[in-house]
This record gives structure tokens, C-alpha cells and sequence, in this order.
């Protein structure tokens, strides 16, 4: 498996079971000349854990556009990278897709070394429909109420990212806008204190008032009931009645 010059690598890192890597992760990891870290010291902690020794430079949403040119001109120059997210997938609801992007602009190269994500893992066991589904991230704090009506007719699973301190909110907001479907709160996956909770959005509302939201949330919604069929209506009927008089 040998590393390409003057290209990009997106990188899975696991979302919580350090056995979740894979061997080509860590080969990726091992053989770029630096990797773009979402938090260099979330990733120094990981890197350490598989004895890696490698350069790390940081790039999130605050400094994305900067380190982003500073990042292509490196690899422009002939020098390879590994972009990671703190867990899971990067580039999936974060900064890197700017970076992929702002590659592709300037004719680099990317590879993808796939892995966990959150996203996927949540879906597989939500028991709800995996046929179609909607990742619609982390609902926004501004206009909410009309994003979340612009998704009350959608058919498919709808999949929502959330931190614990929001998690009572989402809950309540899913329910008012989108009716009291069903839902899977999926909590920690591969983590030690894995859970998935599975029931009604008023379930789940009267679960959390009990319960103090603890680590990171997936929450997989039920898509919109189907429409009631249309009766069809004989539109002779009424010159059938007149005729009879």
C-alpha cells in the first residue's frame, strides 16, 4: 500500500472501540507527511495509542479557509496528507468538505480510507426503514421551526446529530413539528456505555425528563405516514340522478 505524493487522504478514525481502525488507517497514517487534525490533541491521543509518530496540523471551521490554502499548496508542492476528524468519517457535517473541495479545485488528488461513522452505525440498528434515508446533521439553532416544517412531509428516515446539553430540546422540537413518530436514540456507539432507546418521540421526551443526558447522540426519526389513498368519486353520478327525475 504505498502513499501517494501530493494528494490527499480523508481518514476514519474510530468513533469510540480503538479495534475499529483499520490496517489501512494505520498504514495511511503512518506514511503521510502530516496530518490535518480537527484537534491535535484528540488525535495526538489516538496516534499515541498506535504508536504513530507523525506531524500534526490543526484545521476546523475557524481557521478552515486559511490552513485550507496552506494545506493544498503543501500538497501541490509534493508533500501527502491524512485529514481526520476527532471520530469517525471526516468530511461528513464538518470543515474537511471544504478542504476536498478546495483539492479538487486545484487538481490534488483524494483518496477516501473508509471506516466507522456514527451515521451508518445508528441507521443499521435504529429498526427503522434503511431503504431511504435523509442525514440532515446537527438542526440549526436559527430557524429551526421552519427547517424542521420543511421535513414533516418527507417519506424517508430523517437522522439528526446532537450533543447531550440539546438533546431534551431536539426532542421536544422533533415532536411538535414532526408529530409523535417513531425514533431510535442511539447514545455512545462502541463506546463503553453503548445504548440504543427505541419508541415513540414521547417516550423518549419522558425517558430524558428522568434522565440526564449523558455523551454523544444519533437520532434516527420515522419519515412522514403516508397520505390516506384518495376515494375516487363517480363523476356521472349526479347526470345518473338528474336523468332518473
Amino acid at each position: 500500500m504505498e502513499i501517494k505524493q501530493g494528494c490527499l487522504y480523508v481518514v476514519a478514525t474510530p468513533i469510540g472501540n480503538l479495534s475499529d481502525i483499520s490496517k489501512r488507517a494505520i498504514h495511511t497514517l503512518q506514511g503521510v507527511d502530516f496530518i490535518a487534525a480537527e484537534d491535535t490533541r484528540n488525535t495526538g491521543l489516538l496516534l499515541s495509542k498506535l504508536d504513530i509518530k507523525a506531524k500534526q496540523t490543526s484545521y476546523h471551521e475557524h481557521n478552515a479557509r486559511q490552513k485550507g490554502e496552506e494545506i493544498v499548496r503543501r500538497l501541490r508542492g509534493g508533500e501527502s496528507c491524512a485529514i481526520v476528524t476527532d471520530a469517525g468519517m471526516p468530511c461528513i457535517s464538518d470543515p474537511g468538505e471544504d478542504l476536498v473541495r478546495l483539492c479538487y479545485e486545484n487538481d490534488v488528488a483524494v483518496y477516501v480510507v473508509p471506516g466507522a461513522c456514527a451515521l451508518t452505525a445508528a441507521v443499521s440498528v435504529s429498526g427503522l426503514c434503511t431503504r431511504r434515508f435523509c442525514f440532515e446533521g446537527f438542526l440549526p439553532l436559527k430557524k429551526r421551526k421552519a427547517y424542521l416544517d420543511s421535513l414533516k412531509d418527507a417519506p424517508h428516515t430523517l437522522v439528526f446529530y446532537e450533543a447531550p446539553h440539546k438533546l431534551r430540546t431536539t426532542l421536544s422540537d422533533l415532536m411538535e413539528h414532526l408529530g409523535n413518530r417513531n425514533v431510535a436514540v442511539c447514545r455512545e456507539l462502541t463506546k463503553l456505555y453503548e445504548e440504543v432507546q427505541r419508541g415513540r418521540l414521547s417516550d423518549m421526551i419522558a425517558l430524558y425528563e428522568e434522565k440526564n443526558p449523558k455523551g454523544e447522540y444519533v437520532l434516527v426519526v420515522e419519515g412522514a405516514p403516508k397520505p390516506p389513498p384518495k376515494i375516487k368519486t363517480n363523476k356521472y353520478a349526479n347526470l345518473k340522478e338528474k336523468s332518473d327525475d
